[in-house]
């Protein structure tokens, strides 16, 4: 016997940054992020009292939790239970919006608060939608994360009427795999980032700590599943490359002027994809490993270095298998493929082969 839950909701007022359209839009598209997962049901109410009463205001707004003014908490929902129990209430002196990028996306806001108005707490995993921080994630091609699905279908269980497959909810990834296949891995003055799908690692050896993000929480112009990245000492930047684009960062900070293309480091034509990039500080040559080649590229003298490219194995002897990542620290190569490590010494000796989390200890 399928069970249904069955929940009214009802808009109280609109907020003067979006049409009413729109606000009617995002608000009925969060609501069904958590019905296409759930035997979770929504009616809309024009008038009278609704499961969850949906508003906007500022300040002190009459529930004994009074909002703080924009950047601040942006919205608050109560957990089900007699009176107020399930509204969601926004803040309506941030900025909301429903394409632009300027201000917090209404959609994403209320999909995390409606999550409250159904029992959910905030959740550990950065990934998640019940994350306690807001994210800037595209809107367009989001799918609810499987430790929210897991979360709302504890509760509820799953949606009886799902007929066909539906999008893999995305799974965050866990240091701690040891099959973990790493994107690509930079320093970052003086920190490491690892990079893996949408997120990144931001590790911190002198400090002894490990933070994960989602790599849009930091940069939304840069898309999740880079190809390679890099730090150029000599122009403090770190390059992230995807396919034929190329991102520039300034610190933590967005470079002006890009992306660029990759034929920025004067590669042949046919190198429209690199496998991973690593740094020599020592010579300032940047080596691109494409395929099983590298091209090295001479960075004080903006050109290809003659000879190349040459076999992988060549210039790292004992180095086995795709590269996927690579990245010098402390005098040494660290070359990556699948879930080991290879650590070159000097003259690119192999000295050992490790776990690829080796410098994300669990």
């Amino acid at each position: 016997m399928l069970r249904f839950f069955f929940f009214f909701a009802r808009i109280e007022n609109y907020t003067p940054d979006m049409s009413v359209a729109e606000v009617d839009d995002s608000i009925k598209r969060a609501l069904q992020l958590w019905a296409d997962v759930t035997p979770l049901r929504f009616t809309r109410l024009y008038r009278g009292t609704a499961d969850i009463m949906i508003s906007f205001g500022v300040g002190d707004h009459q529930d004994g939790y009074p909002f703080d003014g924009p950047n601040g908490l942006l919205a608050h929902a109560f957990p089900p239970f007699e009176g107020i129990g399930g509204d969601a209430h926004f803040d309506d002196d941030e900025k909301f919006f429903y394409r632009s990028p300027q201000g917090y996306n209404l959609f994403l806001v209320a999909a995390h608060e409606f999550g409250h108005s159904l029992g959910l707490e905030h959740s550990r995993d950065p990934g998640a939608l019940m994350y306690p921080t807001y994210i800037h994630r595209d809107v367009d091609t989001f799918v609810l994360p499987k430790d929210d699905v897991d979360g709302i279908q504890s509760l509820y269980g799953p949606n009886p009427d799902e007929t066909g497959p539906r999008p893999t909810p995305p799974v965050t990834p866990n240091k701690c795999d040891p099959k973990l296949v790493l994107d690509a891995v930079t320093m970052l003055r003086g920190e490491i980032m690892f990079f893996k799908d949408s997120f990144f690692w931001r590790s911190s050896p002198h400090r002894g700590t490990v933070e994960q993000h989602l790599i849009t929480g930091f940069w939304p112009e840069i898309p999740g599943h880079i190809d390679a990245a890099f730090e150029s000492p000599l122009e403090d930047k770190v390059f992230i490359i995807k396919g034929e684009k190329v991102w520039a960062l300034y610190g933590y900070e967005m470079a002006q002027g890009y992306p660029k293309s990759l034929s920025m480091f004067r590669l042949p034509r046919k190198v429209q994809k690199v496998d991973a990039v690593l740094y020599d500080e020592t010579s300032y040559k940047i080596l691109f490993f494409v395929n099983k080649q590298i091209y090295s590229y001479n960075e004080e003298q903006r050109r290809l270095e003659k000879g190349y490219p040459k076999p992988v194995e060549v210039v790292f002897p004992g180095m086995k298998g795709k590269v996927t990542a690579a990245f010098q620290y402390q005098g040494f190569n660290y070359l990556f493929s699948g879930s080991k490590m290879f650590e070159f010494g000097a003259y690119n000796k192999l000295r050992r082969v490790l776990n690829n989390n080796y410098f994300l200890p669990c």
